[in-house]
C-alpha cells in the first residue's frame, strides 16, 4: 500500500530533481550565451532566433544528454540530506525495510525514464532540427563537408557509384549508374558529373555514356552532353551522418535504418548508435537511482561533501563510458545493439555490489 512517507520520497526526490535542472540549466545558458554572442553579432543572429530557435530548443537536447548527471546527484543530494538529519534512521526503526523504502525512489526514477524516452523519441528529434538549421546559419557558416566515394543500391538491381559530392555546389563527380537483373548487368550509365535540380527533383547529367548490354553480339550505345534522369536518390542521402540523424523521429529513423541496410551504406552506424543510445540512456535513470540511495544513505561525519564528490564522479564516468561505447562501433569491433549497452551492463553489475554492502 502507498504510504505518506512514499508520498513524501516520491515527491521530494522529483522537486529536487526539477528544481535542480533548472539551475543547472540556466547556469548553462549563460555560459553558453557567454561563449556564442560573438558568433552572433558577427553573423547579425535576430534575437529571437537566438532565444525560440536556439535555446528553447538547446535545453532539452542538453537535459536528454546529462540526464544520468542530473538524476545522480538529485538521489545524492536528497538521501544525503535524509541521512544527515536521521531521517533514514528513524525509517528503519519504525519498522520499513530498506528494500521498501526503495519503491518510491524506484517509482520516481521509472517516470524519469519514461519521460526521458518519450522526449528521446518524439520531442527531441524535432527541437535538433530547428536546433541544427539555426546553427548552420548563423553559427558554423560553411559549405559542408566533402562525401567521398560512396556506394548505395538504391533500388533492388540498380547500384549508384559516385567518386566525391560536393553539398556546395549540390553535385556527384564521377557518377555511375548500373542496372543488374538475374546477376547479369543490363546496362551502365557514366556520366562525369551529376547536379541535383530541385525542379525535376532530379540529376542532371553531364557529358553522360550508356550501355545497354544485350544477348547480342552488339550492345547499344548512347552518349551526349546533357541528360535528366529521376532515380530514388536525392540530396538528403548524402547528408545522413552523426548530426542529422538526431533530427529525425523514431519512425523516421527506422525507415532511415531500413533502407540503409537495403542499399549497404556504411553511415547505417550513426543511425543504429543514435536509436540504441536513444533506448539505453533513459534506464541509466534507474540504475543510477539505485546506486545513489546505496552510496548516500549512510549517514557520514564529514557531510553530504564526500557523498557529491562520488557520486558525481561516477556520473561522469558513466556518460565517459557511454560515449567511448561508441568507439568500438565505429572500429567494427561490436555491433551498436551489444555496445551501447555495455555501459548500462556495466552500472548494474556495479549497482548490484553497492546495494548489497549499503547499510540496511
Amino acid at each position: 500500500m502507498i504510504r505518506k512517507l512514499d508520498w513524501y520520497i516520491f515527491k521530494r526526490f522529483l522537486v529536487t530533481f526539477f528544481v535542480a535542472l533548472i539551475l543547472i540549466i540556466g547556469i548553462i545558458i549563460i555560459f553558453d550565451i557567454s561563449e556564442k554572442i560573438d558568433d552572433f553579432v558577427k553573423n547579425e543572429a535576430p534575437l529571437k532566433a537566438i532565444i525560440f530557435d536556439y535555446y528553447l530548443n538547446f535545453i532539452p537536447y542538453f537535459v536528454n544528454m546529462y540526464s544520468p548527471l542530473f538524476v545522480f546527484i538529485t538521489v545524492i543530494l536528497f538521501t544525503s540530506r535524509l541521512a544527515a538529519n536521521s531521517e533514514i534512521i528513524a525509517i528503519l526503526s519504525g519498522g520499513v525495510s530498506y528494500h521498501r523504502m526503495m519503491v518510491p525512489y524506484i517509482a520516481a526514477s521509472v517516470i524519469i525514464a519514461l519521460l526521458s524516452l518519450g522526449l528521446n523519441m518524439y520531442v527531441i528529434p524535432h527541437s535538433n532540427r530547428a536546433r541544427t538549421e539555426f546553427d548552420e546559419q548563423y553559427l558554423k557558416k560553411n559549405s559542408g563537408p566533402k562525401e567521398k566515394n560512396v556506394h548505395y543500391q538504391i533500388a533492388p538491381g540498380q547500384f549508384v557509384y559516385v567518386e566525391s559530392f560536393s553539398n556546395w555546389n549540390k553535385t556527384a563527380y564521377k557518377f555511375t549508374l548500373e542496372s543488374v537483373e538475374n546477376n547479369q548487368l543490363v546496362s551502365k550509365l557514366s556520366a562525369e558529373s551529376a547536379q541535383w535540380d530541385t525542379t525535376i527533383k532530379g540529376w542532371k547529367l553531364k557529358r553522360y555514356f550508356l550501355r545497354e548490354y544485350t544477348s547480342g553480339l552488339e550492345d547499344k550505345v548512347q552518349y551526349g552532353e546533357k541528360l535528366d534522369t529521376v532515380i530514388a536518390l536525392t540530396l538528403d542521402d548524402f547528408r545522413f551522418n552523426e548530426n542529422t540523424v538526431q533530427t529525425l523521429n523514431a519512425p523516421e529513423l527506422n525507415q532511415l535504418i531500413a533502407t540503409q541496410q537495403m542499399r549497404g551504406d556504411s553511415n547505417i552506424m550513426y543511425a543504429e548508435i543514435e536509436k540504441n543510445t536513444r533506448m539505453a540512456l533513459p534506464f541509466s535513470a534507474i540504475i543510477l537511482t539505485i546506486m545513489g540511495v546505496a552510496l548516500s544513505s549512510k549517514k557520514r561525519r564529514g557531510g553530504i561533501g564526500w557523498n557529491l564528490g562520488i557520486g558525481i564522479a561516477l556520473a561522469f564516468s558513466y556518460i565517459l563510458f557511454l560515449r567511448f561505447s561508441q568507439m568500438f562501433v565505429y572500429t567494427g569491433l561490436l555491433p551498436p545493439s551489444v555496445a551501447l549497452w555495455i555501459p548500462n551492463v556495466l552500472y548494474t553489475i556495479i549497482t548490484g555490489v553497492l546495494y548489497y554492502i549499503a547499510p540496511k
